[in-house]
């Protein structure tokens, strides 16, 4: 398939210009129908990337693990491999909070915590908790972070549980809204204005039985894998899910529906964003990887998007980042 290099912006006078471009050419995805916005606006990617990229991080390598000998699978499905992992099946949504770097790490801490014990221990670990408290990793809360700053935290101060908006589970549920991350749904419309952080505050929610400090989850050690497509297979096939950390985003990713994404549009380069990658496939004789979203079950394949594996697809191979969860003595 040809790549068709235009300028997104400029060329077309609306989305639905551009769904209907896209699906015109696309062999491998179709665009969203239901995108609403007569133009896509610069100022919506602080509510749904905000994946701040540090060349001065330190990204400490995975542990040794020799593919030699291991039949990777030609597909392979985290949900399928831990049926019994309830997060695993669960997209979040980051609501009006530049927040990706924050809910996709959370999300793994969630489902290798559960993949750990067998299915026996499954806490749902808070986005809230580390976009309000994890300043001293040089976290900017809704204004931005990194991977590498949630894994910090986790590792050295632990992190409390926490589950989605409303849901009064956990010590500190997420309290962001939902909205709709430029779809047409029942809920409303995300705010291009963002949100402020909120202060970080070191106690659970009223009626909430377990104290702050006796709740938090630790991770063992955190690590990073860098253009090293079995070895990242490998790790999800053993360990669970990694995070995608510096994903380049294009305003075409925003009109994904279904198919396996390749960016076709060229044009301002809108990322990075960070996303979960719980395993891959092969469609019409295409590989892809299979990723889980932070923007609800209302955009793209019910909150999942299969993308192009093999090439570094938008550098969705670049900076791949995951953590050893600590699983309490008790246990």
């Amino acid at each position: 398939m040809a790549i068709i290099a235009i300028q997104s912006l400029t060329t077309f006078k609306d989305t639905n210009e551009m769904v209907n471009y896209i699906n015109s050419i696309s062999e491998r995805w179709e665009a969203s129908d239901n995108f609403v916005g007569k133009q896509l606006d610069e100022n919506m990617y602080k509510t749904l990337t905000n994946y701040r990229n540090d060349e001065n991080v330190y990204f400490p390598d995975a542990p040794e693990m020799s593919v030699e000998g291991i039949e990777i699978p030609e597909s392979f499905d985290a949900r399928e491999k831990w049926p019994e992992c309830a997060s695993l099946r669960e997209i979040r949504d980051q609501g009006e909070c530049g927040a990706c770097w924050a809910v996709s790490t959370t999300s793994v801490m969630s489902d290798r915590i559960c993949i750990a014990s067998k299915g026996k221990l499954q806490p749902i670990i808070s986005a809230q908790n580390v976009v309000s408290c994890c300043n001293k990793y040089s976290c900017r809360g809704c204004d931005g972070g990194m991977n590498p700053s949630s894994w910090s935290y986790y590792v050295n101060d632990g992190i409390v549980t926490g589950g989605l908006y409303d849901s009064h589970k956990g010590c500190q549920p997420f309290s962001f809204k939902p909205c709709e991350h430029n779809t047409t749904g029942p809920l409303p419309q995300c705010s291009l204005a963002g949100v402020d952080t909120p202060k970080c505050v070191e106690q659970c929610e009223k009626g909430y039985n377990v104290s702050y400090t006796q709740d938090k989850w630790f991770g063992e050690k955190w690590y990073s894998i860098f253009n090293d497509t079995k070895r990242v297979q490998l790790e999800i096939m053993t360990n669970g899910p990694v995070v995608v950390g510096g994903y380049i985003l294009y305003d075409d990713f925003l009109l994904y529906k279904s198919g396996i994404y390749s960016n076709l549009i060229k044009g301002p380069n809108r990322g990075p964003h960070a996303m979960k990658i719980l395993g891959w496939g092969v469609e019409n004789g295409v590989d892809y990887w299979l990723v889980a979203n932070s923007w609800n079950t209302h955009w793209g394949d019910k909150g999942f998007v299969k993308i192009l594996k093999g090439v570094n697809e938008c550098h969705i191979d670049y900076e791949i980042t995951t953590a050893l969860p600590k699983i309490p003595t008790f246990y």
